[in-house]
Protein backbone atom coordinates (compact mmCIF):
# COMPACT_ATOMS: atom_id res chain seq x y z
CA UNK A 1 0.00 0.00 0.00
CA UNK A 2 1.49 3.73 -0.87
CA UNK A 3 -0.07 6.88 0.98
CA UNK A 4 0.89 10.14 -0.70
CA UNK A 5 0.21 12.67 1.56
CA UNK A 6 1.47 15.33 -1.09
CA UNK A 7 -1.83 14.12 -3.10
CA UNK A 8 -4.65 16.26 -3.79
CA UNK A 9 -6.40 12.44 -3.92
CA UNK A 10 -8.02 12.38 -0.04
CA UNK A 11 -5.95 9.74 2.10
CA UNK A 12 -9.24 7.83 2.56
CA UNK A 13 -9.87 7.65 -1.14
CA UNK A 14 -5.88 6.18 -1.61
CA UNK A 15 -6.76 3.56 0.78
CA UNK A 16 -9.45 2.59 -1.17
CA UNK A 17 -7.82 2.37 -3.99
CA UNK A 18 -4.63 0.33 -2.61
CA UNK A 19 -6.94 -2.36 -1.24
CA UNK A 20 -9.11 -2.31 -4.81
CA UNK A 21 -5.01 -2.57 -6.65
CA UNK A 22 -4.81 -5.37 -4.45
CA UNK A 23 -7.71 -7.50 -4.77
CA UNK A 24 -7.06 -6.91 -8.74
CA UNK A 25 -3.85 -8.04 -8.24
CA UNK A 26 -4.77 -11.06 -6.04
CA UNK A 27 -2.96 -9.81 -2.95
CA UNK A 28 -6.20 -10.02 -1.45
CA UNK A 29 -8.34 -13.17 -2.34
CA UNK A 30 -11.75 -13.55 -2.08
CA UNK A 31 -12.47 -14.52 1.38
CA UNK A 32 -9.75 -13.29 2.43
CA UNK A 33 -9.46 -11.18 5.51
CA UNK A 34 -7.59 -7.63 4.55
CA UNK A 35 -5.30 -5.59 6.97
CA UNK A 36 -7.15 -3.97 9.75
CA UNK A 37 -7.62 -0.70 9.98
CA UNK A 38 -5.67 0.03 13.74
CA UNK A 39 -2.67 -2.12 11.55
CA UNK A 40 -2.76 0.35 8.80
CA UNK A 41 -3.24 3.33 10.85
CA UNK A 42 -0.29 2.11 12.65
CA UNK A 43 1.96 1.26 9.82
CA UNK A 44 1.20 5.17 7.98
CA UNK A 45 0.40 6.90 11.10
CA UNK A 46 -3.05 7.79 9.49
CA UNK A 47 -5.95 8.36 11.95
CA UNK A 48 -7.75 5.27 12.04
CA UNK A 49 -11.10 6.99 11.19
CA UNK A 50 -9.42 7.91 7.81
CA UNK A 51 -8.65 4.27 7.19
CA UNK A 52 -12.25 3.13 8.68
CA UNK A 53 -13.88 5.76 5.72
CA UNK A 54 -12.13 4.39 3.37
CA UNK A 55 -12.85 0.48 4.18
CA UNK A 56 -16.63 1.61 4.63
CA UNK A 57 -16.62 3.00 0.95
CA UNK A 58 -15.40 -0.49 -0.60
CA UNK A 59 -18.14 -1.89 2.18
CA UNK A 60 -20.44 0.51 0.62
CA UNK A 61 -19.61 -0.91 -3.06
CA UNK A 62 -19.87 -4.80 -2.42
CA UNK A 63 -16.53 -5.15 -2.53
CA UNK A 64 -15.60 -5.62 1.39
CA UNK A 65 -17.91 -6.85 4.16
CA UNK A 66 -17.45 -6.66 7.78
CA UNK A 67 -17.51 -9.98 9.74
CA UNK A 68 -18.67 -8.67 12.98
CA UNK A 69 -15.59 -9.29 15.82
CA UNK A 70 -13.39 -10.55 13.19
CA UNK A 71 -12.38 -8.36 10.80
CA UNK A 72 -12.97 -7.37 6.84
CA UNK A 73 -13.16 -9.47 4.29
CA UNK A 74 -13.10 -9.11 0.54
CA UNK A 75 -16.40 -10.30 -0.84
CA UNK A 76 -16.74 -12.68 -3.18
CA UNK A 77 -17.10 -11.00 -7.12
CA UNK A 78 -15.20 -8.09 -5.11
CA UNK A 79 -12.80 -7.96 -8.46
CA UNK A 80 -15.39 -8.05 -10.77
CA UNK A 81 -17.16 -4.82 -8.88
CA UNK A 82 -13.85 -3.36 -8.65
CA UNK A 83 -13.61 -3.58 -12.69
CA UNK A 84 -16.88 -2.62 -13.88
CA UNK A 85 -16.51 0.43 -11.44
CA UNK A 86 -12.91 1.72 -12.89
CA UNK A 87 -13.82 1.06 -16.16
CA UNK A 88 -16.97 2.97 -16.17
CA UNK A 89 -14.52 5.91 -14.85
CA UNK A 90 -12.44 4.91 -17.11
CA UNK A 91 -14.97 5.95 -19.99
CA UNK A 92 -16.10 9.08 -17.76
CA UNK A 93 -12.64 10.69 -17.65
CA UNK A 94 -10.75 9.46 -20.64
CA UNK A 95 -13.03 8.01 -23.56
CA UNK A 96 -15.49 10.51 -23.64
CA UNK A 97 -13.71 13.55 -23.47
CA UNK A 98 -11.96 11.78 -26.38
CA UNK A 99 -14.93 10.76 -28.31
CA UNK A 100 -15.92 14.97 -27.76
CA UNK A 101 -12.37 16.50 -29.06
CA UNK A 102 -12.75 14.05 -32.32
CA UNK A 103 -16.12 15.23 -32.90
CA UNK A 104 -14.84 19.13 -32.48
CA UNK A 105 -11.68 17.88 -35.23
CA UNK A 106 -14.02 15.84 -37.46
CA UNK A 107 -12.62 12.46 -37.03
CA UNK A 108 -14.57 10.32 -38.11
CA UNK A 109 -15.14 6.97 -35.84
CA UNK A 110 -13.46 4.56 -38.39
CA UNK A 111 -10.23 7.14 -38.61
CA UNK A 112 -10.29 7.40 -34.46
CA UNK A 113 -10.16 3.41 -34.66
CA UNK A 114 -7.64 3.20 -37.10
CA UNK A 115 -5.69 5.82 -34.85
CA UNK A 116 -5.56 3.72 -32.28
CA UNK A 117 -5.20 0.71 -33.55
CA UNK A 118 -1.79 2.16 -35.49
CA UNK A 119 -0.93 3.44 -31.69
CA UNK A 120 -0.87 0.01 -30.75
CA UNK A 121 0.84 -1.81 -33.02
CA UNK A 122 4.28 0.44 -33.47
CA UNK A 123 3.71 2.55 -30.02
CA UNK A 124 5.02 5.30 -32.18
CA UNK A 125 2.21 7.99 -33.89
CA UNK A 126 4.42 10.77 -36.84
Amino acid sequence: MHINFDSETPIYIQIAESIEDGVLSGAFAEETQIPSTTDISLAYRINPATVLKGMNLLTDEGVLYKKRGVGMFVSPGAAKIIEKKRKRGFYERYVASLLEEARKLGIEKEELISMIREEGQDGKRD
